[in-house]
């Protein structure tokens, strides 16, 4: 599948999504914003799909909001913000959240600029490889804006407090040693896409399913409470069990390391 604004084409079980606006060095418009959460609530029901590649076009991930053109309709803003609970997640917090969400190892490949809400995005990612010569900024404060995409989210979650305070207050840009020291990524490397297609294919040696479940317990209990991480592993673990991609691990540990996994199952 393939829109203007972002493409989606699924490899040998690897899904590359790519930020496609080159021309405003994918800054994210309303219409990129609808783009990014459908490309996500496909790759939700998408059984094929055991891994995520996220990408921007032609050396740079995401340049960040494209004020201009959002500021320019009023009615488009308040779609972006707009939601019936305050609990739940609009659309302008989806395009990062909800690649946690996923039931599907994300890893972001970082190249160029990733500012603001292209920051925002890639800490929705589980991993995020960066270029050396890439550039990140947690940069609504120069807007006179909070950071209201749930990056904040998975911030907390990866470096300290004030660290995380000190980059919102700054809003300073970091190269990608500096965002390496301090955690924001996971890894720098010459060869970004490469090591991740790497990455993305050893993850795919592992059962679909243990990847769902850890994802899930992981994310949700990184935070929570002794008692919801326990019962959580434990719901997951029985879940395992009954499926059969747990007995493929097994023959592929012990007879036919090349025997196919099946799809995910459902509840994932």
């Amino acid at each position: 599948m393939e829109t203007d604004l972002v493409t989606l084409n699924v490899e040998q079980g690897i899904a590359h999504v790519c930020l496609n606006r080159p021309s405003k060095i994918n800054a994210l418009s309303y219409e990129m914003f609808k783009a990014i959460d459908k490309v996500i609530k496909q790759l939700a029901k998408d059984k094929r799909v055991n891994a995520v590649i996220l990408s921007g076009a032609e050396g740079n991930f995401c340049s960040g909001l494209d004020v201009k053109s959002v500021a320019s309709s009023p009615s488009k803003a308040a779609k972006l913000l707009f939601k019936w609970l305050p609990g739940n997640a609009n659309l302008a917090q989806r395009v990062s959240i909800g690649w946690q969400r996923l039931p599907i190892p994300v890893i972001a490949v970082l190249q160029g600029c990733c500012y603001g809400g292209g920051t925002q995005i890639a800490l929705g990612a589980d991993v995020r490889i960066a270029s050396p010569e890439c550039k990140l900024s947690i940069m609504e404060a120069k807007w006179g804006l909070v950071p209201d995409m749930a990056g904040l989210v998975a911030l907390r979650q990866i470096i300290a407090k004030d660290k995380a305070l000190m980059l919102t207050y700054t809003a300073d840009i970091l190269t990608a040693p500096q965002a390496l020291e301090l955690g924001l990524i996971s890894e720098i490397s010459e060869a970004p896409f490469e090591t991740a297609v790497a990455l993305a294919q050893k993850i795919m040696q592992t059962s679909p399913d243990a990847n769902a479940a850890i994802k899930r317990s992981i994310n949700q209990s990184w935070t929570g409470s002794v008692r919801s991480l326990l019962a959580r592993e434990s719901l997951s673990q029985i879940r395992l069990l009954m499926g059969k991609n747990r007995v493929i691990a097994a023959i592929r540990q012990a007879k036919k390391p090349d025997k196919a996994y099946q799809s995910r199952q459902p509840w994932w």
